[in-house]
């Protein structure tokens, strides 16, 4: 019992760790945030971040290479749900699902989306190159489904569809919603007028479940 506390307390002091981290290099930057500020901002001292993490540098490559495995494992759950017994199989539905769920992942960690492109560069190239090739079988997942719904583009604009939609909802912090929402009190919640946008530059027209919670889709 003893040993599963401690372990249990371990992985939330981790988990602690990389949230806070996360914050801290999306408000300072990677380089201008040190060992002693990550220790205080989760109550320890910067030499008990090694318990943990090897390195500041391992920290980051966590946290990436974790966002990159999340965003790319709740892809695949969701064309595993949609091709299952039962289903139609429908790219239009799977295509809104996708986006509504980007889009939540990116409103939930807007941290870790605000250092997840321009902390790359400080990545080990070994780090590096793993986050690169979740994401491109993340966008290649995209493209399969964007490539049933839309047999009419080719390739090449399919790409630019994509990489053009990840920057709208990338660019898209949970702040910066409920900032617009309190403003403009739209008739519409932000988040699904976000996703509408964003499935009709990818569909070029509207789908009623890319206004919906990945639930309701479902």
């Amino acid at each position: 019992m003893t040993a599963t506390w401690r372990a249990t307390q371990k992985a939330h002091r981790r988990a602690a760790l990389m949230e806070s981290a996360a914050r801290l290099f999306a408000e300072r930057g990677f380089a201008a945030v040190s060992t002693a500020d990550l220790g205080e901002a989760v109550g320890m001292s910067g030499p008990a971040l090694y318990k943990h993490f090897s390195s500041k540098d391992a920290l980051l490559a966590e946290i990436l290479v974790d966002a990159s495995e999340r965003l790319l494992d709740g892809c695949r759950a969701i064309l595993t749900e949609e091709s299952g017994p039962g289903r139609a199989g429908d790219p239009a539905l799977t295509l809104a699902r996708l986006v509504r769920f980007h889009l939540d992942f990116a409103t939930s960690d807007p941290d870790v989306i605000r250092i997840q492109d321009r902390e790359l560069p400080s990545l080990a190239s070994e780090d590096n190159q793993e986050v690169r090739r979740l994401q491109r079988e993340y966008v290649q997942l995209w493209d399969g489904v964007l490539a049933r719904l839309r047999p009419d583009l080719d390739g090449g604009e399919r790409q630019v569809r994509l990489l053009g939609t990840f920057g709208l909802l990338n660019s898209t912090p949970h702040s910066a919603v409920d900032s617009l929402v309190d403003r403009a009190e739209p008739a519409e919640p932000a988040g699904a007028i976000l996703a509408g946008m964003a499935y009709r530059s990818l569909a070029g027209s509207s789908h009623p479940a890319a206004t919906t919670d990945p639930g309701d889709a479902a």
